[in-house]
């Protein structure tokens, strides 16, 4: 390997270096709300799925989905912060803590909606529900 190349990869280590020094220094989510948002990610494709599936499949899907968020819930109320943060970081994991809840609570409410529509539909031709 040249000299030239070794300097370029030395220069490439020391920026990436830096950048996860930064990157860590800014306030983000921690591990655990890492996880959290990917678990409810993939709720909201669970939810996407079950408005797309019909008969049995929509409410299975809705039903799988409602187990998840009851999961992501009770994981979400034995959250906290880590020891030592300071008031700042501890002020930015609870602004963080809260879009989590706020998606749940969003995706839930788009399942009830879900739900109700699915209660409203007919279960025959539509005879049953003429006045």
């Amino acid at each position: 390997m040249s000299k030239h190349n070794i300097h370029k990869m030395i220069g490439i280590i020391a920026i990436s270096c830096i950048g996860l020094i930064s990157a860590s220094a800014i306030a983000g989510p921690d591990s655990f709300q890492r996880d959290m948002i990917q678990r409810v990610q993939q709720a909201k494709l669970k939810l996407q799925q079950a408005e797309a599936a019909k008969g049995a499949e929509h409410k299975k899907l809705l039903a799988e989905h409602t187990q998840m968020m009851k999961e992501d819930m009770d994981k979400c109320r034995t959250m906290k912060p880590k020891e030592g943060l300071s008031e700042k970081e501890r002020e930015e994991w609870y602004i963080e803590h809260n879009k989590i809840m706020q998606e749940i609570m969003d995706q839930m409410m788009q399942e009830n909606q879900m739900m109700h529509k699915m209660d409203d539909m007919p279960m025959d031709s539509g005879d049953a529900h003429k006045h």
